[in-house]
C-alpha cells in the first residue's frame, strides 16, 4: 500500500510541478506585456491517512496546488511620448469595456479593469487601448463642470469618444478687472490724464470684441481725493455701458480699498456691493464685470504710484481647432485647442474593490468584478484609497525575470526528483514480482 501510494504521491508531484511551470512560462512571457499581474503557483499537502502512532504505517498524500494571479501588487511606472498613455500612482484600476460595450452609449456597457493603458482615438473617435478596450468616463458639463454622478453604479459612465474635427469656444460670462490705480494720480499736482484700457472679451458666436475702460482721477486743491469715474464703452458699437464714481478708503488695514461705487449718467448698468460686480449688457450679451466688493483687495485697488492692470481676465475664448488631449491628476480628460484654451471633456474615476486579488482576470490585461472582489466603487483621484493619474507614462509588468528564472531552477529539480521517484517505485515493484522466480 505504502509502495502504491509512492508512487502516486510521485505522478501528482509532476502534475503539480507542471502547473508551476506553466504560471513560471506565463510571467516570462508577459515580462513585456505593460499593466500584467503575475501569476503564481501555491502547494497544498494531502494527507491521506496514517496509522496509529508507533505502528509505523503510513500513505503518501501527495500534493495539489492552485494558482492565483496577484493582482495588488504592480509593475514600476515608465514614461512615454503619448499624453493619454495613463497609468495610476496607487490603488485602484482604470474603467474600461468590451470592444463591443463600447457601441453601447446607456450606461449598460460592461465595466472591465485596466491597471494601465495606452489610449488612441480609433476611426469612430473612441479612446482604446491596444488590446481593444474603451475607456469609460463621466462626460462633463457645457461649461466643463462635472455633475455629481453615483458612485456605485456605471449607469452614469459612457464610452470616451473625441470628436475628431470638432471646434469648441465659450462666450465670455465673467471679466475680472483687478487693476492698481495710482493713489498720485488724485494729488493736487497731478496731470489728471485718463488711464484707458481696451479689454478683450468673447461673443456668443466666439468672436472677439472689446471695451474700453477709461478711468479719471478726480482732482482737488485741497488735497488728494482719492477719487475716480470709471466708464465703461463697446469699442464696436460705441454704446456707453456705464459711468461710475468709486471712492477708495485711506483707513489702515484697508487703504486703498474700494469704500464706495456709484453709478452715474444715463447707461444701464449698476454694481452690486454682495457680489463686487457690474451687470453688463453688451450687444444682447449679458456678462459681469467684477472689480471686488467694499474693504476688500482682488478687485480695483488704488495704491502707490503705479498703474498695473495685470490683474485683468476673462473666462471666455475663441473658436479653435483640437490640436491634443491631456489628463491630468485628477482624472479630467482635456481637450486642447489651439487657440491655446482648454476644456474638460470627461472626467475618470477610479474604480476600486476590497479584494483585488479576488478580481476575474480577462484577456488583455483587463479583470472583472466578482463574488470574491466584492462590490465596486468609483472614487475621484486622489481621494479615499486610490492614487492618482499618471499622464505619459504605463505601468510595467509585474515580472521579475531574475525571481522567475530562479523558481524556473527549481521546478525543474522538484520534477526531476518526482520523476526519480516514481523510477524507483517502478524498481521496487520490479524486485517484488522477482521474488517468485
Amino acid at each position: 500500500m505504502s509502495i502504491s501510494s509512492s508512487m502516486n504521491a510521485g505522478v501528482a508531484g509532476l502534475r503539480a510541478n507542471s502547473n508551476r511551470l506553466a504560471t513560471i512560462s506565463d510571467n516570462i512571457a508577459n515580462s513585456a506585456t505593460y499593466g500584467y499581474r503575475r501569476a503564481n503557483t501555491s502547494f497544498h499537502s494531502m494527507v491521506v491517512g496514517s496509522g496509529l502512532a508507533g505502528q509505523g504505517a503510513y500513505a503518501a498524500g501527495g500534493v495539489r496546488t492552485t494558482s492565483s494571479r496577484i493582482i495588488d501588487q504592480g509593475g514600476s511606472l515608465i514614461g512615454t511620448q503619448n499624453a493619454t498613455d495613463i497609468a495610476l500612482s496607487g490603488r485602484g484600476f482604470i474603467p474600461v469595456t468590451t470592444e463591443l460595450g463600447a457601441r453601447l452609449n446607456d450606461g449598460t456597457a460592461p465595466l472591465m479593469l485596466s491597471p494601465t493603458g495606452s489610449f488612441r482615438q480609433d476611426a469612430d473617435g473612441v479612446m482604446r487601448d491596444s488590446s481593444g478596450h474603451a475607456l469609460l468616463g463621466w462626460p462633463a458639463a457645457r461649461d466643463g463642470t462635472i455633475p455629481a454622478y453615483p458612485r456605485d453604479s456605471t449607469a452614469a459612465l459612457r464610452p470616451v469618444r473625441i470628436e475628431p474635427n470638432q471646434q469648441a469656444f465659450a462666450a465670455t460670462t465673467n471679466i475680472d478687472f483687478g487693476v492698481n490705480l495710482p493713489a498720485s494720480a488724485t494729488l493736487p499736482d497731478a496731470s489728471g490724464e485718463p488711464y484707458i484700457m481696451t479689454v478683450e472679451f468673447f461673443s456668443e458666436l466666439g468672436l472677439a470684441q472689446t471695451l474700453n475702460v477709461e478711468m479719471r482721477p478726480e482732482l482737488d486743491a485741497a488735497g488728494a481725493t482719492n477719487r475716480w469715474t470709471m466708464e465703461l464703452t463697446h469699442s464696436e458699437t460705441g454704446d456707453s455701458l456705464g459711468t461710475f464714481d468709486m471712492q477708495f478708503n485711506t483707513a489702515p488695514g484697508i487703504g486703498g480699498t474700494l469704500s464706495s461705487v456709484s453709478p452715474t449718467g444715463t447707461g444701464p448698468s449698476a454694481y452690486d456691493p454682495d457680489t463686487g460686480q457690474i451687470l453688463l449688457e453688451v450687444a444682447g450679451q449679458s456678462m459681469t464685470f467684477s472689480i471686488g466688493r467694499y474693504d476688500e483687495g482682488g478687485g480695483i485697488v488704488q495704491r502707490g504710484a503705479t498703474f498695473s492692470p495685470l490683474g485683468v481676465q476673462q473666462d471666455g475664448f475663441g473658436a479653435g481647432n483640437l490640436i491634443g488631449l491631456m489628463i491630468d491628476a485628477n482624472g479630467d480628460l482635456d481637450a486642447v485647442y489651439d487657440s491655446g484654451f482648454r476644456r474638460t471633456l470627461y472626467r475618470i474615476p477610479i474604480v476600486d474593490v476590497p479584494n483585488p486579488n479576488g478580481l476575474t482576470a480577462r484577456d488583455g490585461q483587463a479583470f472583472q468584478v466578482s463574488r470574491d472582489s466584492g462590490p465596486f466603487f468609483l472614487w475621484d483621484a486622489g481621494t479615499g484609497p486610490v492614487g492618482e493619474f499618471v499622464g505619459f507614462a504605463l505601468q510595467e509588468s509585474a515580472t521579475d525575470v531574475a525571481a522567475e528564472l530562479t523558481s524556473l531552477i527549481q521546478t525543474q529539480r522538484a520534477y526531476s526528483s518526482n520523476a526519480k521517484v516514481i523510477q524507483t517505485v517502478d524498481e521496487m515493484f520490479q524486485e517484488t514480482t522477482n521474488i517468485k522466480r
